[in-house]
């Protein structure tokens, strides 16, 4: 959500500037800039688009791209306290809570509360979690297939180390 939001805005600021100046204009200062700039955008719009293909197969089964990562996580980690789970899937606590209040309402997970701790609540997949997250993973993962066979083998392992390298440059 909040990148399509952000891809949204950004392709708006884009637009306007685009809209707004002659073409010559439109760059950047500087060549660095702009490749920056359009290669950020390249990246932003694409994948948006792979994931918005990716997760159609959520909509079956009613599950929101939240909802879908909680039961993830749970199926391939096993039961995870809340913070876990939020860390997991880079959300919230507070989100977290109210995800696992609505898979709860649907039978698909379980809170289970510490005998020597009661502060401390594990979360669980109840058997009709495990076996929708078994059917729907397996659907994500030959969507997820399907969609990088548009890239050789070669491409597909190349834009893995730039992803993993773009993205540990954060943590410098």
């Amino acid at each position: 959500m909040f990148l399509t939001l952000f891809v949204e805005q950004y392709s708006l600021m884009l637009n306007s500037i685009t809209l707004n100046k002659s073409v010559s204009e439109m760059k950047p200062a500087t060549n660095e800039t702009y490749r920056s700039l359009t290669t950020y955008t390249k990246l932003m719009r694409a994948a948006e688009s792979v994931t918005v293909r990716v997760h159609r197969v959520l909509a079956t089964p009613k599950l929101t791209i939240s909802q879908f990562g909680v039961l993830e996580a749970l199926y391939h980690k096993g039961p995870l306290c809340q913070r876990d789970i939020a860390t997991k899937i880079l959300k919230s606590t507070g989100n977290i809570t109210l995800v696992i209040d609505n898979l709860e309402k649907q039978n698909l997970v379980r809170r289970e509360r510490d005998n020597e701790d009661r502060r401390y609540v594990t979360i669980h997949l109840t058997d009709a979690g495990t076996t929708l997250i078994a059917e729907v993973f397996a659907d994500i993962e030959a969507s997820i297939v399907r969609e990088m066979a548009a890239l050789s083998e070669n491409e597909q392992e190349l834009l893995g180390s730039l992803c993993k390298k773009l993205g540990l440059k954060g943590g410098e």
